[in-house]
C-alpha cells in the first residue's frame, strides 16, 4: 500500500495517524511516497488519480483522495 503525502500536511498527518493506531507500519505495511508541489511524487499522483491532490492512497487497484475516505476505507479493512 502507498500513500502519497507531505510534511506539514494535516489530512496527511490524520491518515497517518489513523495507520498507526490500526498497527500498520510505515516502511514495512505502507510505504510513503513524498509529494509535495514540484515532486515526481505529485507528478505520479495526477498521472494516477488525474488531480493534484493528498493525501493519495493506492492499494492494489483501490485509489483515493480525501483523509475521510481513506480513513473509512482503512477502519473497514483493518478493524
Amino acid at each position: 500500500m502507498k500513500l502519497y503525502q507531505y510534511n506539514g500536511c494535516p489530512y496527511c498527518y490524520r491518515v497517518i495517524q489513523v495507520m498507526a493506531s490500526l498497527g500498520l507500519k510505515m516502511g514495512e505495511d505502507v510505504e510513503l511516497v513524498e509529494a509535495s508541489y514540484g515532486t515526481e511524487g505529485r507528478a505520479e499522483v495526477v498521472k494516477l488519480g488525474g488531480i493534484s491532490q493528498v493525501p493519495f492512497l493506492v492499494d492494489g487497484s483501490i485509489q483515493m483522495y480525501e483523509s475521510a475516505d481513506i480513513i473509512r476505507y482503512l477502519k473497514q479493512k483493518y478493524s
